[in-house]
């Protein structure tokens, strides 16, 4: 019996459904789904996204704040860069990049509502200004806004991107219930998770008062793919943890993790969703004007040129777009992501090797490597990870203080170590990141970083290879994807998988695509106490950040 969620449907088509512009949200309600195009064998053109999406903006009516949030550069490939783009150049916020590609004009918007950008960094470094040039265009990235509404002024100015500070930045919008954290912990944590927002997202709430000026619109643009942590990214996922607070994202990442990765790797439903979509529902879908403009990335069907107007990058292509304001169009994005990245593998390899492009510049991110392919690894096999722009370990010194504190070292050694120090307690994104990257002894992991030691390597757990080294034995630029062989030293054949990049995918094996009934994650000899520190910070007025307790007297 196939497992149901590995069924590839063969004879799918690609399914449109696009509404009609409708009158202003104000005047009228929008169907909670604009579109669903996509399939399997689907290349979605960048001049048919940019139609697509000016078509999307239309029908929502006339605006004047717009508050857009898409991911940060660990998530170049989604093509969130082109969309929020497309979008700043309908509102007339920017003009159109002198080297773009789409071959039709599309109407723009009778107004000019200001523009805001708060990429979704959730834990990660802010992003350079070469990767936003990269990602979002140079009109975009350099683009200035004067307060004095007048460019030839003396007036200050300020970027329309807007850092997130998953400390500080954030307020409590409200709870869900304790008993759901407790079944996603297994009786763990027994304590209401906080729904956290970004201060500035919370201030794009509806007004309830006015009948005829435009409403703010909330956009959250990202990429659907098998996730670590929720299963499934994106959705509330971009907000509740994205533009979320150190509270919620600590919480959430510790349910994920200790309820198991195997139980929530390519599952769009599961309990820490369950608690996404209710504060979600609850909320959300109550206060903003929110919609989602999700897209499912895949490998190109046929080699790009370069030039073509509808090449993404790297060989990838748009699978699908989704657009709408519920969880209707994240649950048929996650349907076309399990047919596009899913890849289930008859043999499971003794060796696969992974590459780490600029986009990873930490284990961090980096450890993706490690997440997507473990369900695919045969025991006391190795994985390989080229890395080049690996130069640390956490996004922040204080997440990367603690992976150097007690390294990638198996759970039941992660969890007594939580149980021993306060710093991890209140961390908890840090004990999930720390179980997530450990392979329990069950394969060997050799990091080949291009700005880290050996020293630093081996002391939190890796094995280390040097990095030129190892290029020439797996050379990048004649690596096919999927299957190799090649003669080693010995003269002995050696057959082993090659992933140019994680991010795109989920490798496993049947056997270790297990069901439900798996157990939990974490083991350990009994409760574990973890959320006596975990609230606002004392005076916070509900501001996100973890109230350290008092030093004990000497």
């Amino acid at each position: 019996r196939q497992c149901r969620f590995c069924l590839l449907r063969d004879d799918i088509n690609a399914i449109i459904i696009m509404s009609k512009p409708q009158p202003p949200p104000q005047q009228q309600q929008l169907p909670a789904l604009f579109c669903s195009i996509g399939s399997p064998t689907t290349s979605i053109s960048k001049t048919q996204l940019r139609d697509t999406v000016g078509n999307f903006l239309e029908s929502l009516g006339a605006r004047d704040d717009v508050l857009l949030l898409p991911p940060d550069y660990t998530r170049f490939h989604s093509q969130a860069g082109t969309i929020t783009r497309f979008i700043s150049e309908y509102y007339n916020f920017t003009e159109r990049e002198e080297d773009d590609t789409t071959t039709r004009v599309t109407t723009t918007s009778a107004s000019s509502p200001s523009v805001q950008i708060i990429p979704a960094l959730g834990t990660h470094a802010p992003m350079k200004q070469e990767q936003i040039e990269l990602m979002f265009g140079s009109n975009l990235a350099n683009k200035k806004i004067y307060n004095g509404n007048d460019e030839n002024s003396s007036s200050s100015s300020s970027s329309p991107f807007v850092v997130h500070n998953w400390r500080d930045d954030v307020v409590t919008i409200g709870y869900a219930p304790e008993e759901m954290v407790e079944k996603a912990t297994h009786g763990m944590v027994k304590e209401k998770w906080p729904a956290q927002l970004n201060k500035l997202v919370w201030e794009k709430r509806i007004k309830r008062n006015s009948d005829s000026s435009p409403q703010p619109l909330v956009i959250s643009i990202g990429q659907v793919v098998p996730h670590e942590v929720t299963g499934m990214a994106n959705y509330n996922k971009n907000l509740f943890v994205g533009v979320g607070g150190v509270e919620a994202i600590n919480l959430s990442h510790f349910i994920g993790a200790v309820h198991g990765m195997e139980k929530l790797m390519g599952r769009g439903n599961n309990p820490l969703r369950e608690i996404l979509n209710y504060s979600s529902s609850k909320y959300l879908e109550q206060e903003l004007d929110l919609w989602y403009i999700l897209t499912v990335m895949g490998p190109s069907s046929s080699p790009k040129s370069g030039n073509d107007e509808d090449d993404h990058g790297d060989d990838v292509e748009m699978k699908g777009l989704f657009i709408g304001r519920d969880v209707t169009c994240y649950d048929l994005a996650c349907d076309l992501s399990l047919q596009v990245n899913f890849n289930l593998l008859e043999t499971s390899p003794k060796k696969v090797v992974v590459y780490l492009n600029e986009e990873y510049h930490s284990t961090w991110l980096g450890n993706k490597s490690i997440y997507r392919t473990r369900m695919a690894i045969d025991d006391g096999g190795e994985l390989i990870v080229l890395a080049p722009w690996v130069e640390t370990f956490g996004e922040d010194e204080c997440i990367d203080a603690l992976i150097r504190k007690v390294g990638y070292v198996g759970t039941p050694n992660i969890m007594k170590a939580m149980g021993n120090d306060d710093e991890l307690k209140r961390n908890l994104s840090a004990v999930a990141h720390l179980i997530h990257g450990s392979s329990e002894g069950r394969f060997s992991v050799t990091y080949c970083p291009g700005k880290l030691t050996k020293e630093e390597i081996e002391s939190v757990g890796y094995n280390y290879a040097d990095l030129e080294e190892m290029r020439r034995v797996y050379s990048i630029e004649t690596l096919k994807e999927g299957w190799n062989t090649r003669t080693n030293e010995n003269g002995i054949e050696e057959e082993f998988y090659y992933i140019s990049n994680p991010a795109l995918g989920l490798w496993a094996h049947p056997s270790r695509f297990e069901e439900e009934s798996h157990s939990t994650n974490a083991t350990t000899n009994g409760d574990v106490t973890i959320s006596s520190n975990q609230e606002a910070s004392d005076g916070s007025g509900g501001v996100g950040g973890w109230k350290k307790p008092p030093r004990e007297s000497a």
